[in-house]
């Protein structure tokens, strides 16, 4: 649905103004290669505090705390 609708705006732009829309045909794919290694830093970063996480509770978990 999210495609359809991104289809539907862009056809849109292609109606009304046809350069800015080729201009964000060739763009788009760049960005997001560009976002790439974002994308990565950010996976990283979350498993390192889902790490450190796990480290700190670990002696909790071990006396046995969170059980209902």
């Amino acid at each position: 649905m999210k495609f359809l609708l991104v289809l539907l705006l862009w056809a849109l732009l292609l109606v009304l103004c046809w350069p800015l829309a080729l201009l964000l045909v060739v763009v788009w794919p760049l960005l997001w290669l560009l976002s790439i290694p974002f994308r990565v830093v950010g996976v990283a970063v979350e498993a390192v505090l889902a790490l450190v996480k796990a480290v700190l509770f670990l002696p909790s978990r071990l006396l046995g705390g969170g059980r209902g």
